[in-house]
């Protein structure tokens, strides 16, 4: 199996060293310790780099503007934002400008190790916490209408489990279908919203 390389970027100097121990003995390879965005620009410059995990509140350039960045530059790459925030903001934008998973750093080191698994596997992971804070943002707004338009009954009542952070099992199980089904309807969404990922098609149902 290929050895991960990671890119490691926050302005806290003992939670790279602290990050940077944890990966290696899972063997990971860090291509990089960088403490703000143009830091970590010029590392991936240089370096072959498989994913990046990133603070959002850095000196110099932060992880908004560096997700950015990284999208445009090196869409390739994953991300996966580790922070202290979960604002409405800073979800919302890290999300919507490309980020491939937004973990809390409270989260632990299982959860952080999980999370670049699954995220290599393809899949997009949010904390509990930030899906808690969407939840909270969705019901205090109304849906977009426009993204709904052209959908069944169904599709909307799936995209609203979605954006309550069930699993495709767990929506099958709510609305007693099968979770083939479940995986029909939201591919269908995907072409009807042009929104191919999970994680930024919750963002724009949370409006």
């Amino acid at each position: 199996m290929k050895q991960l390389k990671i890119l490691l970027v926050d302005d806290e100097p003992l939670l790279l060293e602290s990050l940077e121990i944890i990966l290696t003995l899972n063997q990971m390879e860090i291509v990089g310790k960088a403490q703000d965005g143009q830091e970590a620009l010029a590392v991936l410059s240089e370096k072959e780099c498989d994913m990046a995990l990133v603070d959002l509140n850095m000196k110099g350039m932060g992880g908004i503007e560096l997700i950015s960045r990284m999208k445009q530059e090196y869409p390739k790459v994953k991300i996966l934002v580790l922070t202290t925030f979960y604002d409405d903001k800073n979800i919302t934008q890290a999300i919507g400008g490309g980020a491939d998973g937004y973990l809390l750093k409270d989260s632990g080191k299982d959860a952080i190790l999980g999370a670049i698994e699954q995220i290599m596997g393809g899949r997009d992971v949010i904390d509990r916490k930030v899906m808690k804070r969407l939840q909270v943002l969705m019901s205090g707004r109304n849906k977009d209408t426009s993204l709904f338009d052209g959908m069944t009954s169904r599709e909307q009542e799936i995209c609203t489990l979605l954006a309550k952070g069930l699993t495709n099992k767990q929506i099958a199980e709510t609305l007693f279908i099968s979770e083939g089904t479940v995986k029909n309807y939201i591919s269908a969404i995907y072409e009807k919203t042009g929104i191919h990922d999970r994680a930024k098609l919750i963002v724009a149902i949370h409006g």
